[in-house]
């Protein structure tokens, strides 16, 4: 698990195939390597990855096939920019929100606009996630834990503050840009609660408004 807080902006330093799939080597940026082992988890934009391999400054992970076909892992090129996040510990702060990891879509970049000091980011969703994507909800976006402004249909807004600019990969996002997306894990839960005997009927009724509604969740 992650909390979507970035400790630091690493760089894709090698993309090599192995077996059918891919080893990917990042130089590590500020991160602290110490205290990670072969085995242990980090999050590279999001996913969570298992490091194979520690040298000075660099990690390597394996990437699956499956991994490569979800998320954004796969376009990447040597000199890329990736976020990067250790696991969280018991003992750690949940200053974001529980992350998986786990890369629920691939999400698009539309807009990129400037705000003062902060942007403004649009973002379409994939068709099937936008329901797990609440106005005032979080959205972990390349790993980045963050609030949503405004959600219409499959497009959401996201403010970015200045440090969160400074410290993690947004800054290189332009229209067109591809991303990453988690969903919050809570609502995924409660659409399995809410459909009880019904969740194991892959035709079962999605989370609506009227759902909610009617279980006493909303007005």
């Amino acid at each position: 698990m992650f909390t979507g807080l970035i400790q630091a902006v690493g760089s894709i330093e090698r993309i090599a195939p192995v077996g059918g799939d891919m080893r990917l080597t990042v130089r590590s940026g500020k991160l602290d390597l110490g205290i990670l082992g072969s085995g242990d988890s980090i999050a590279v934009n999001g996913v969570c990855l298992t490091v194979v391999a520690l040298d000075q400054g660099r990690f390597s992970a394996d990437v699956s096939r499956e991994t490569l076909s979800a998320t954004t892992l796969g376009a990447l090129g040597p000199g890329a920019r990736v976020n990067l996040e250790t696991a969280l510990t018991l003992s750690s702060p949940l200053g974001g929100h529980l992350v998986s990891g786990h890369v629920d879509g691939v999400g698009q970049v539309l807009e990129v606009r400037q705000d003062a000091r902060s942007w403004q980011l649009q973002i379409h969703a994939p068709a099937g996630l936008s329901r797990y994507i609440a106005h005032k909800g979080s959205v972990s976006v390349d790993g980045t834990s963050l609030t949503v402004n405004r959600v219409v249909g499959c497009v959401f807004e996201l403010n970015i503050v200045p440090h969160t600019l400074a410290e993690t990969i947004v800054r290189d996002y332009r229209s067109g840009t591809h991303v990453n997306l988690e969903v919050d894990l809570i609502a995924r839960y409660l659409e399995r609660l809410l459909l009880g005997d019904r969740a194991a009927d892959a035709a079962a009724e999605p989370i609506t408004l009227e759902l909610l509604r009617r279980h006493g969740f909303a007005n």
